[in-house]
């Protein structure tokens, strides 16, 4: 990991509505009344951090990446820095058919893609989105991968591919150890999902049983995937310098190239690999407690899986009165 990389880096530009002077943020704030803005920054106030601090959660963060990249100090590192087994990003030469499934939270996707070498595009792509009941998300795993066998199997006929067995790729947002390109084990749930008989297990074999169980489609060769690759592997088609993928959604994650050189877990030292740093787990060994907020505490005590990750919209919904709301 270079120090451009493990130091965040970046050019940002700064809007004249927002500009940073000092210690302190001026925003726009033309025509908000000042009983309100009061309120607002009230509770605001606890979340700001000095740019001093800033520095320090960066280095924190900085030593937390480079223990998920070591051989002997990953298994305890709360920053994972798991392999992916993607060796390289899209060359524009990728073409025909193929499924897709995005798993990461209250829905999920099925999708039909097809690209052309000669275009470099995505020639054709149907989706169809399906909802996964609460209960659902806290029954066991069989039902969970049932339904989402399921659904896929709707799409197919809805889609005249009943018949094809085409290659799938498996994005599946939840902090997994990669053995193998089509073997993944969950190490543990997040985004309220807490199904039994999954932690431990390898998710792609459970989707391939969950399909054998119905009998009456089958699928290719699987790809599995976080979101984050999945994010910088799409871009990655049309503009082979993209070597990052960010997600900021239900949780936030990253994604980037490593130099095998740097990644101490897995042997050789030729060439590249992407690595899924799981940076949402920042913290969860306690290591940015100092600048948690008592609302910060109250939504991990509520939590189904308290330790782990924090949402803005869990903390929004606590922290904002009702007149708020």
């Amino acid at each position: 990991m270079s120090n451009t990389q493990a130091n965040g880096e970046s050019n940002i530009q700064i809007t004249k509505k927002a500009k940073m002077s000092g210690d302190t943020a001026t925003q726009h704030l033309d025509g908000i009344p000042p009983e309100v803005l009061g309120k607002v920054e009230k509770y605001l106030q606890l979340f700001q951090l000095s740019p001093e601090m800033l520095q320090e959660v960066s280095a924190r963060l900085r030593k937390d990446l480079l223990r998920g990249l070591g051989k002997h100090s990953h298994h305890k590192a709360p920053v994972k820095m798991l392999p992916t087994f993607v060796r390289a990003t899209p060359d524009g030469t990728e073409k025909g058919d193929f499924l897709a499934l995005d798993l990461g939270g209250t829905n999920f996707r099925v999708l039909h893609v097809r690209v052309e070498e000669e275009a470099q595009k995505v020639l054709k792509m149907d989706s169809q989105i399906c909802a996964i009941p609460q209960e659902m998300m806290l029954g066991t795993g069989e039902q969970l991968f049932d339904h989402i066998a399921t659904c896929l199997g709707d799409f197919l006929e809805s889609q005249n591919l009943k018949g094809k067995t085409l290659p799938l790729g498996f994005t599946f947002s939840f902090p997994c150890e990669q053995l193998e390109i089509d073997k993944s084990i969950l190490i543990r749930w997040t985004k309220g999902f807490n199904c039994s008989g999954v932690e431990g297990k390898d998710v792609v074999q459970l989707l391939k049983e969950a399909i054998h169980r119905r009998g009456d489609y089958d699928i290719g060769s699987v790809a599995m995937v976080n979101d984050t690759v999945g994010t910088m592997m799409s871009c990655g088609y049309r503009d082979q310098s993209c070597e990052i993928g960010m997600i900021i959604g239900t949780g936030t994650n990253a994604c980037y190239m490593e130099e095998m050189k740097n990644v101490k877990r897995i042997e050789g030292a030729d060439g590249r690999m992407c690595i899924n740093t799981e940076w949402g787990g920042f913290g969860d060994d306690g290591s940015l407690d100092d600048i948690l907020t008592e609302f910060d505490v109250e939504v991990d005590k509520t939590s189904i899986n308290p330790g782990v990750h924090m949402y803005v919209s869990q903390l929004f919904r606590i922290i904002t009165p009702p007149p708020f709301m």
